[in-house]
């Protein structure tokens, strides 16, 4: 399978503001509009969550698209597989809302729509190029990237800090 992309997290950059949440769920609503998602029944529920710590900081979790996703594993149904992109999806005409998939969520981001007893997460937005949550970011805080890219990008960003501080150091 190729490198697919994932979604990654720069927690210096969240600032708790949910504008993530909100285009998540207007992208996965039936009308993709804010206004009429907003009273679309079943209610419109975002995949991903932007949990705070005490320690004041805000950090967006999401799935994390395991390599040998436990809750794959554990689905009686067969309703959770890997699509061609290599996205975990659940196929909700399979799911029967045992909740088994949350039960072994390592990460607790699968959630329970209660009104249609259905699982649900995140699907990284398969009609679009870019998930809704990155590209409503405001801050850049969630990223969109392979892995190697992405950690290049760090690794450059690190280069970058150390290099600025020995200079005024000199």
């Amino acid at each position: 399978m190729k490198n697919p992309k994932e979604i990654f997290v720069n927690v210096k950059k969240c600032t708790g503001c949910k504008t993530c949440e909100i285009a998540c769920a207007v992208e996965h609503s039936k009308a993709k509009n804010l206004y009429s998602a907003i009273s679309e029944l079943p209610t419109v529920k975002p995949r991903l969550s932007v949990e705070w710590h005490l320690s004041g900081k805000s950090i967006p979790v999401l799935c994390r698209q395991c390599d040998d996703a436990p809750c794959m594993h554990a689905c009686i149904t067969g309703a959770i597989r890997r699509d061609s992109r290599g996205v975990v999806v659940t196929d909700t005409d399979k799911c029967i809302g045992c909740w088994t998939c949350v039960m072994v969520c390592p990460f607790g981001v699968i959630g329970r729509h209660l009104q249609t007893h259905k699982a649900y997460r995140c699907d990284r937005c398969p009609d679009r190029d870019t998930p809704a949550c990155v590209q409503a970011c405001p801050t850049g805080a969630l990223v969109f990237a392979q892995s190697d890219e992405y950690s290049r990008d760090k690794r450059l960003a690190f280069v970058s800090e150390i290099a600025e501080a020995t200079k005024e150091k000199a």
